[in-house]
């Protein structure tokens, strides 16, 4: 039977018009939290203590595809554009910005990556492949874009290179993890209110706690915040632990955005080292323990349910 000709082109067209509003969507969304993260700018509008925006590449180009590169490209030029030293660089530097998400993705397809977490080796995966091996490609060829074009001096590569690639690399830990479980992870609709209380209570004492640690009191007493962070965790796994891992993100650099805390009396750089490292602290906390947790409870379920397979087989033996 020859299928309907007009009908195929139809579908095409749909699948042509989801793909481009993809990439739009991609884009904006690229543009839209870097122009958030440079509210926390370093050095002349470029480099962040964190960089949201690649933690929105990996994750979209997880989610849909490498089809929505483009997007990607696009939200990068049009956020160097109004802030690199000439046309030439910011090619250079939004090249960059796309190419190492791309890397990332490719690492953690190749490494067997699933986008539900619910493996330690995945978030391992996440970690090393993803954010450290694969932002060394957007760090070095924007900080290397600076400095030839003279807006850097070489003294100051190795500085500015680290903050970037922790920057990029945070951006990945935090966001991608958040996102992939914003996909997959659904609330359980038979959640009693116990449950729903639990989690509005933690919700609450985190962002209570953070801001204490961070706007009131100061460094000695960052640790404070582990504890909501383990407890997310261990009760509500994989979306639980992401979205206290962002929400500690976002107060910790609005903390730092007012240099108070931890983050007064210090210099721009020095506060920027102090607020990546806790940060980075932070998400790879709950995304490890998130991902062990869940492991743990999926194998769990397993056992329950072989145990159960055997307890009826051996019932209907019995005489």
């Amino acid at each position: 039977m020859v299928p309907d000709a007009g009908r195929v082109d139809r579908t095409r067209a749909r699948q042509r018009t989801v793909t481009v509003l993809t990439v739009l969507a991609v884009a904006a969304c690229y543009y839209a939290t870097a122009r958030l993260g440079l509210l926390q700018q370093l050095v002349r509008g470029q480099v962040t203590a964190l960089w949201p925006s690649t933690g929105i590449a990996v994750a979209a180009l997880l989610m849909f595809g490498l089809r929505v590169w483009p997007g990607i490209a696009l939200g990068a030029l049009c956020v160097n554009i109004t802030i690199g030293p000439s046309l030439s660089y910011v090619l250079v530097i939004a090249a960059g910005n796309t190419l190492a998400p791309i890397f990332s993705v490719l690492l953690l397809r190749r490494a067997g990556f699933r986008e539900e977490l619910d493996r330690l080796r995945d978030a391992l995966a996440l970690v090393f492949l993803g954010a450290l091996a694969g932002m060394l490609i957007s760090s070095v060829t924007g900080v290397g874009a600076l400095v030839a074009s003279g807006a850097l001096s070489t003294a100051e590569f190795w500085p500015t290179w680290s903050v970037w690639w922790t920057g990029d690399a945070i951006g990945v830990m935090v966001v991608t993890p958040f996102l992939l479980a914003l996909r997959r992870v659904r609330p359980p609709l038979d959640a009693g209110p116990a449950r729903w209380a639990e989690a509005a209570v933690l919700a609450v004492a985190t962002g209570a706690v953070t801001v204490l640690v961070t706007v009131v009191v100061g460094a000695p007493l960052l640790f404070l915040v582990f504890p909501f962070l383990v407890w997310a965790a261990f009760r509500f796994e994989r979306g639980g632990a992401a979205c206290c891992a962002l929400g500690v993100s976002v107060l910790a650099v609005l903390g730092a955005g007012r240099g108070t805390g931890p983050f007064a009396h210090h210099s721009l750089l020095a506060n920027m080292i102090t607020l990546q490292a806790f940060i980075g602290t932070a998400a790879l906390t709950s995304l490890l323990l998130a991902a062990v947790v869940t492991e743990r409870s999926a194998t769990y379920r397993e056992i329950k349910r072989l145990c159960d397979q055997l307890s009826g087989k051996v019932s209907r033996q019995e005489p």
